[in-house]
């Protein structure tokens, strides 16, 4: 696929949880865009501080089914270039992005496959997932999804509706640090923990499969190296730009 410039306009912009937004952008000139599921756009922006162009790339959560625009969601970063501009952005407003581009797509859609995300790292695999099923996917799919508490979950309608639509679908969240049921807080029946813990528990063989990891790098590390221990099949990578830290997360 061609990597080229597009100029677009906000078509609307989401809050899905205190610090997750959902931006969706509907394309002017060109007014389509090909691309695969699990690839990304780039912005190019000014860094405040140095004055030079920087890159931000962002994975696209829509499915490529829908070519005349894209949507992207992202976490806040205090003091993060491209975070800071993109959620200065307001509906009607006009961007120039670059893309598509990156090399973590579907590939054996013959295979089982597992999905595995921490955070944000969300994105392309809910565009996988959407293209996935759209192809008439018959094999099993499994998503497992690492947040931290209740207030950062979101899309579980998305999930729960695709998971009533397929039966061969399945989905678990592991929250790594649940709040106790009060006031406005609803309690958590859920996995307790890291979502590699979830992982390494719940995968006993690797016959089949194929196996798509989005998130920041300890995670990738450590279930790569779960996964291996248990056999040897596909595993497709994509460390996620807001993790700045090989250090292990907390969830």
């Amino acid at each position: 696929m061609p990597f080229q410039s597009f100029v677009a306009s906000v078509d609307h912009v989401r809050n899905l949880t205190h610090d997750v937004r959902e931006i969706s952008f509907g394309l002017l000139e060109p007014k389509e865009i090909r691309f695969k599921a699990g690839q990304f756009i780039s912005f190019e922006l000014e860094s405040p501080r140095t004055g030079r162009s920087v890159i931000r790339p962002y994975s696209i959560a829509s499915p490529p089914q829908q070519v005349d625009r894209v949507t992207i969601v992202l976490n806040r970063i205090p003091g993060g270039v491209g975070s800071t501009y993109l959620f200065s952005l307001r509906p009607g407003d006009r961007v120039t992005f670059q893309g598509p581009a990156g090399s973590f797509y579907l590939h054996d859609r013959t295979r089982d496959c597992v999905f595995v995300a921490t955070g944000t790292g969300i994105a392309p695999i809910r565009s996988m997932l959407w293209d996935l099923f759209e192809s008439g996917y018959s094999a099993e799919a499994t998503l497992y999804w690492g947040l931290r508490s209740q207030r950062d979950l979101y899309y579980q309608e998305d999930f729960g509706a695709l998971m009533r639509a397929h039966r061969n679908f399945r989905m678990q969240v592991a929250l790594s640090r649940p709040q106790p049921a009060g006031p406005g807080v609803a309690g958590w029946d859920g996995y307790h923990g890291r979502v590699t813990e979830l992982v390494d528990k719940t995968i006993t063989s690797v016959r089949n499969l194929a196996v798509y990891l989005c998130g920041n790098h300890a995670m990738i590390k450590e279930i790569t190296a779960s996964i291996h221990k248990k056999g040897l099949c596909p595993v497709y990578r994509e460390i996620y730009y807001d993790d700045p830290s090989p250090q292990a997360p907390d969830y």
